[in-house]
């Protein structure tokens, strides 16, 4: 088992990670965040773990430096730079393809909030290593013309009361061309999944798609 703090080289910066890979692995599960969060989101880092019980690899990374998540908390100039973030998620598919113990083994994207619409958009540029992506509660919509170009298997997991981004998400699956495409909806639960029990319907809905697809 290797558990891990990790540092990615992408375009001049260094971005932290938290490496998990347990053993027998199956395939490893890149985190993508949202804007105004980091590796140590609580809520990422309880579905990093059910899934590594699960056996699946977890990469929780921080798309922004330190300076630039300062920076992005006054001007929310980086929050909605889907273009960076993408590049970014990208480079980090790359790293794990350069390791040993990871390059060989299936990936796919855990997107929340912006870090969906960045996942989507690095499944089009490493489309022959992402085999699968996950959103919770994301802006797929933010992916804009690179949604029809998404060849990998996608679930989009929305809370049925979060009610704007559930129709961003209906809007946006209608734009996937993927042959395996879907939009669960959790009922009750809302942006951030608080409610007694829908964090956990989370983890086990990520699961069950990344069991199916890598």
């Amino acid at each position: 088992m290797v558990s891990a703090s990790v540092t990615i080289p992408s375009d001049g910066a260094a971005l932290a990670g938290d490496l998990e890979i347990p053993a027998g692995v199956r395939a490893m599960v890149l985190f993508a965040h949202g804007s105004g969060s980091s590796r140590h989101s609580p809520r990422n880092r309880a579905v990093a773990t059910a899934l590594q019980l699960a056996g699946f690899g977890t990469l929780l990374l921080d798309l922004l430096t330190e300076e630039e998540e300062s920076e992005d908390a006054v001007t929310g100039r980086h929050r909605f730079d889907i273009g960076l973030l993408s590049r970014r998620l990208a480079h980090a598919v790359d790293w794990l393809e350069r390791r040993a113990d990871t390059a060989d083994l299936p990936v796919g994207l855990f997107g929340a909030s912006t870090g969906a619409a960045a996942a989507l958009v690095a499944a089009t540029e490493r489309p022959r290593r992402v085999s699968a992506v996950v959103s919770r509660g994301g802006r797929p919509d933010l992916a804009d013309d690179a949604l029809p170009l998404v060849s990998a298997p996608v679930l989009l997991i929305v809370g049925g009361d979060d009610e704007v981004v559930l129709d961003l998400n209906h809007r946006a699956a209608e734009r996937l061309s993927a042959a395996a495409h879907h939009v669960h909806v959790v009922p009750g639960a809302t942006h951030l999944f608080p409610e007694p029990g829908a964090l956990e319907q989370v983890a086990e809905l990520a699961a069950g798609w990344f069991r199916e697809h890598l």
